[in-house]
């Protein structure tokens, strides 16, 4: 079963390239990991950073995300983002 994660990101306006940075950093690494099948960057038009990924199943979106912290990637939501992100998990049916 092919899984996707789709997260809207709201920084603020003085961190939005910082926000691209990170976000392009973990997809790198969840990229390259085995079982990942897309993981992308997009900037949208209200100023929302988004990403998306899918994954050949549930164990290796995990794998991906653990690859992520072990790099040291940051990708924590804290005060450099101005509301909570909007994140949707789905499975292919």
């Amino acid at each position: 079963m092919t899984v996707g994660l789709v997260a809207a990101h709201y920084p603020k306006v003085d961190h939005a390239a910082e926000m691209m940075d990170r976000v392009r950093a973990a997809a790198e690494v969840l990229i390259n990991t085995p079982g990942c099948l897309e993981a992308s960057c997009w900037r949208e038009s209200n100023g929302a950073v988004v990403t998306i990924g899918k994954w050949d199943s549930e164990d290796a979106l995990k794998a991906g995300f653990a690859a992520v912290m072990s790099a040291g990637v940051d990708f924590d939501y804290d005060n450099r983002e101005s509301r909570p992100r909007d994140v949707y998990r789905m499975v292919s049916t």
